[in-house]
């Protein structure tokens, strides 16, 4: 589980709630099934009939990743790779397909058994970026469908605003009820603007990072088979892959190996 997003969601939440009990506010008072009814309903009809069904089914799997999705280790994946090319150089390539059953990167998993096999390293390098790039994709998918439902969110909201204004200006004759009639129109725009920016928005710059995260680590792994399948010297190999690294982490890594061999 992301900690970061559940506290982020939990401290926006606590914090509007601490906003409407210390400004003297009643929190009932912001519960309007009209309001909800408009807001929540015309997006998901928006959203309906501006995507597929096929995705629109799928987007509590976009939400749950941006919470559970796991994070991508990068040192971890070069400090492998680097010693699958130490194995290869030692005892040849074909001793990686011993070293299969131990992976756990599916993608490393495909570009080791492509270089085993003696694939051209041309195709291995096509066949790899194409897979990059169809994840990608399928990250930005997911992210426009929340970006789209954060777009639509407070539009239906003042829509909403609108529809309530009309409303009370045609029904003018007790003006004791213009003050809650004015209240309840403005409604509906503070929940279009709660889901913009406190659940779509956040969530999908979430997605985006997930995804800077995996094709920085899928990038090394390209890198690192192709070096692997061209029979580079292990420390050819990290000095390659650790180019990827910020400047921290390579200091960080490098004091650990010196510590590590003191």
């Amino acid at each position: 589980m992301d900690i970061g997003t559940v506290a982020g969601l939990v401290v926006a939440i606590v914090a509007l709630a601490l906003g409407v009990v210390l400004g003297g506010g009643n929190p009932v008072a912001l519960i309007d099934l009209p309001s909800i009814a408009v807001v929540f309903g015309g997006t998901f009809g928006a959203i309906l009939a501006s995507f597929p069904l096929a995705r629109v089914t799928k987007l509590h799997a976009v939400v749950l990743k941006s919470v559970f999705s796991k994070p991508v280790d990068p040192v971890g994946t070069i400090t492998d790779l680097v010693r699958y090319a130490e194995i290869a150089r030692r005892e040849g390539i074909l001793a990686l397909e011993n070293l299969v059953p131990e992976m756990k990167d599916d993608f490393i998993v495909r570009g080791i058994k492509m270089a085993v096999d003696g694939t051209d390293p041309e195709l291995i390098n096509q066949i790899m970026e194409t897979e990059l790039e169809a994840i990608i994709d399928r990250h930005a998918q997911g992210k426009q469908i929340l970006d789209t439902t954060g777009r639509y969110a407070p539009a239906y909201g003042m829509i909403g605003t609108l529809l309530g204004l009309i409303f009370m200006l045609s029904n003018m004759d007790d003006p004791s009820k213009i003050g809650p009639g004015m209240a309840v129109a403005l409604i509906t725009t503070l929940y279009g603007a709660i889901i913009a920016n406190m659940v779509t928005g956040p969530m999908g710059d979430k997605l985006q990072a997930r995804d800077g995260e995996e094709v920085l680590v899928k990038t090394i792994v390209i890198a690192g088979v192709m070096a692997i399948q061209s029979g580079d010297n292990p420390r050819v190999v990290e000095s390659k892959l650790m180019t990827y690294l910020p400047p921290g982490v390579r200091a960080a890594m490098d004091a650990g190996k010196e510590s590590a061999a003191a």
